[in-house]
């Protein structure tokens, strides 16, 4: 996971393709947690943020065409 991926140069699918991907981490992540004890105690929030910053970027899309 890299910060500083530039969401604004991907398309649409892209970012999609990569929503998904995030969302299936996140769970991966949350059920092997629950099963042990994680090694990155900080994962979860991480993909949590990455999630959110594709969902930015989604939102001021929708908005920059609506105006």
């Amino acid at each position: 996971m890299e910060k500083n991926t530039k969401y604004t140069d991907k398309t649409n699918t892209e970012l999609s393709k990569i929503l998904s991907q995030k969302r299936e981490e996140l769970r991966v992540v949350r059920f092997t947690s629950a099963g042990s004890r994680p090694k990155d105690t900080s994962e979860p929030r991480k993909i949590r943020k990455e999630i959110a910053r594709i969902m930015t970027e989604f939102s001021s899309r929708a908005n920059t065409v609506k105006k």
